[in-house]
Parts: structure tokens; sequence; C-alpha cells
């Protein structure tokens, strides 16, 4: 019946995205002010529509992974074009960040200072689409890629439709740079470059965040990979500016830059190949920061911009517990403002005994393992946290890390986080909650009947075809 053992998993998570998409449209982060969608927001169907297809595409890429590792399924991009094609033309989805990507963009082009006022100074339709907790907040991303959204707004006219197409383009440039060069990672450290991709590119929640969220994480962390990639090929200029680039959209990629001195110490000779490596890359990376800062034209308002201020309900682990503490804490006369920041800085100092922790174990665990740890302490206990965050240290541990169960740990994880965020992108009540597991069980009970009716069929073709 199927002469290609991987065409039902590839159905199978092509109908979980069409799904995703098409409950978008009454659950997704729709824009506000626009009649069309108004009619086309249905909460409660999109939601099951959603976790139903979500449920799908986890379960998809479970089984593909599956058949990669006892057959060849053959090329990973056909598959990775099939799933992300329905989220491509979805309406924004679990996250309305895109939408203060192009407000930004905007005011830039109108000659505001985005590192120094929020969207609401720029008011009018666009301002409309961010969040209310983002209206007075400074930008917190990079000149680099304030510079680019600067560019792809200013076509854009009173359109924010447009503005959300060219900024997923953005995105999606971003992922299959991603996924160009992750065989250039893998390779050098024993990874088949088919498992690196399935893990770090064909990932549930790398397509809906990166391609359906549209997040310039995409952009972020697929110059991050490229810059690493071109270290690894001994092109280390190259790979210097292409991390300051990344850091320059998001500030963790600077991370990069350590692992591009240690490849570049590993393939020099002489006296303190550490030391000279690391002076180019410091005083390459300094040059390139400031031209590019210059060319962007935005000034360094975006150092003093690191410290934008997070969300109260941020449920990362130090805010967590800084609240719970503060909680307990409050009868006492302790402030809440005082506990907060203790525990943040708390998080610095575990952040920091485990990049110490790397570093001495650096030449065991390799210069892109430590950075994916580093990473993801980084995500772990710092002061924000999103689901998508985990891509950053993914991305290097899965080109890296060979062990069996670190592998399946990260899966898990990203299965895991693929379901903690609403497609508005706003916290769930009950009522969702239920919605939303109501959905993904009607997703797993039509995954197990697509596996009873066409798994005997793909296991005869098997065995004959031997």
């Amino acid at each position: 019946m199927f002469r290609d053992h991987a065409v039902p998993a590839r159905a199978t998570g092509f109908a979980g995205s069409c799904l995703v998409a098409v409950g978008g449209l009454g659950a997704g982060a729709l824009p506000v002010g626009i009649p069309f969608f108004a009619g086309l927001k249905h909460v409660g169907i999109g939601l099951v529509g959603v976790y139903s297809g979500l449920a799908l595409l986890l379960l998809a890429w479970w089984w593909y992974g599956r058949i990669m590792k006892s057959r060849d399924p053959g090329p990973v991009w056909p598959t990775l074009a099939l799933w992300a094609a329905p989220l491509l033309v979805a309406p924004p989805m679990f996250s309305r960040d895109v939408y203060s990507y192009i407000a930004q963009g905007v005011m830039l082009g109108d000659g505001y200072d985005v590192y120094r006022a929020g969207p609401s100074a720029l008011g009018g339709f666009f301002a409309e689409q961010v969040p209310a907790i983002w209206q007075h907040t400074p930008s917190p991303y990079g000149p680099v890629f304030l510079l680019i959204s600067n560019l792809v707004t200013a076509p854009i006219g009173d359109h924010l439709l447009t503005g959300v197409i060219l900024m997923r383009l953005l995105a999606v440039a971003g992922l299959a740079l991603l996924a160009y060069v992750m065989p250039v990672l893998a390779r050098p450290a024993g990874i088949d470059p088919a498992s690196a991709l399935w893990l770090a590119v064909l990932n549930p929640l790398v397509l809906i965040h990166f391609v359906g969220g549209a997040h310039n994480d995409a952009l972020m962390v697929g110059l991050l990979a490229a810059g690493l990639a071109a270290a690894i090929r001994r092109r280390p200029i190259a790979a210097t500016l292409l991390v300051v680039g990344a850091a320059l959209v998001k500030a963790p990629a600077a991370l990069g830059l350590v692992a591009v001195a240690v490849i570049w110490a590993s393939q020099l000779t002489g006296r303190r190949p550490r030391l000279r490596a690391s002076a180019a890359v410091g005083a390459t990376a300094a040059a390139a920061t400031a031209v590019l800062t210059f060319v962007a034209g935005t000034g360094y308002g975006w150092i003093s911009a690191l410290d934008t201020p997070i969300s109260a309900g941020n449920l990362s682990l130090t805010n967590v517990l800084g609240r719970w503490t503060a909680d307990i804490l409050r009868d006492d006369g302790v402030g809440d403002l005082f506990v907060m920041n203790l525990w943040r800085w708390i998080g610095v100092l575990a952040t920091l005994i485990v990049a110490g922790l790397v570093g001495t174990g650096l030449g065991r665990l390799g210069p892109l393992y430590g950075l994916g740890i580093v990473l993801v302490a980084v995500v772990v206990f710092g002061p924000a946290l999103r689901p998508w965050y985990l891509i950053w240290g993914l991305v290097p541990l899965a080109a890296a890390a060979g062990q069996r169960w670190v592998r399946h740990l990260l899966a898990a994880a990203c299965a895991v986080m693929v379901l903690v965020v609403l497609p508005d992108g706003f916290a769930a009540d009950a009522e969702r909650f239920l919605l939303a597991t109501s959905g993904a069980l009607l997703g797993i009970a039509a995954f197990f009947a697509v596996r009873l009716v066409l798994a005997p069929a793909v296991l005869k073709v098997a065995a004959v075809s031997r």
C-alpha cells in the first residue's frame, strides 16, 4: 500500500499541523480591530482543534523518529516543509510578540527611541495589537533585529497582515538556515545528521513557535548555529561575525562567542592558543558590535534594555520561588521587590556555577555540548521563561549530546513545552484547560486509530521489501 514507510507518519503530522492552523482561526493570537477575524473567533472550537492537532503532530514526530531508528525514511526536508506549510499560512499562534516586532519597527521608522518608549507612545492600530502588559515596555531586542524590523515594516503602510507575513518569512529564513547547518554541527560529534535535524528542526516546539509564532528567536538561533558551523569549518572571523549578529538580535547568543574561541583555539598551533583565540574573538566582536550598532542607528540603548522588566506572573523558577518566598515573609515586613531581586541574583549565581562546572569539564564535553548546557541553565535559572527559550540550548545539544537519555529527556521536555501555552498566548482558566485537554485526547484517539489502520500495511510492505 505504501512504498515509502514514512508516508503515514508524514501525513499524520501534516494533518496535525492543519488542525493547529485551522484551530488558530478561532483561538489564535488574532489581530484586534479587523471585523473579518472577529467573526472567525470561536475560542472553544478553536482550542479543541489546536490541541487535537498538537497531539497528532507530537505523536507523528515520535512515530517518524522511530522510523528513522529502524530504517531510512529519506531526506528530512520534505517532511519539514510539509509540516511547516500549514503553520506558514495560519494566524499568529501561541504569542502576540510578532505584533510587538511590527510596532517597534514602525516606531523606529517614525523616529522614536524604542529603548526608551514602549508601543503606547506610537498609539494607533499597530500599538493596539500589543498586549497591555507590554504597552509601556521598551524594546528588549538588539540593534540588528530592530534594523531588520524597520526594513520589514517600512513598505507595509497600514497593512498589518503584510507585516505579519514578512516577519514570519524572516523567522522561516532563520529556521531554514538552522536546518542547513545542523549536519555540519552534528557530524564532528559523531551524531547522525538526520537525528540532529529530527530533534532540533522537525521538533513541534520549533515549528509552532518559530513558524506559527514568528519569533525572532528563529533568526537568533539560525545565525548562532551558522556561526558555530563556520567555526568548525575553520572560518573563525566569519563565525565571530555571525554570532555577534545573533547576539544583536537577542543577547543570550553572545555565549556562542566562547564556543567560537574554544573551537578556534583547538585549530591553532603554538603557545597559548586559547588566549590568542579569545583575544581575537573579543576584538573582532567588539569592532563588529560597534559597526552594526552604528549602522542600525539605535545607539547603545540596547545595553540598558537588557534590564527590561518582565511580567510579574512569569513562571520561571526564580520568579515562582520569589513570589512564594515573598508571600511567606510579607507579614515580617520584608518587601516583595527585595525578595524577587534576591531570587534573581540567586538564579544568576546558579547559572555561573553551572558555567564554571562546564568550564572545568570542557575538554570532555566539547564546546557545543558545553554551550548547550549553559544556555539551558540561562533559561532554567533566568528571570523569564518562555517555552521557545528552550530551543536556545536544544540546538547545540542536539548536535553534540550523544547519550540516549539526554536526547530522550530533551524530546520529553519539548513535548511538555508544546502543550503549556494556549494558542492566543494568554493564561488558561479552568474552562480552557478542559477544552484543551479534550482536544488533546481526541488527537491521541485519532492517532491510535490511524496506527491501527495503517501499521499493518506498513509492516507488510517492509516485510516484502526485505
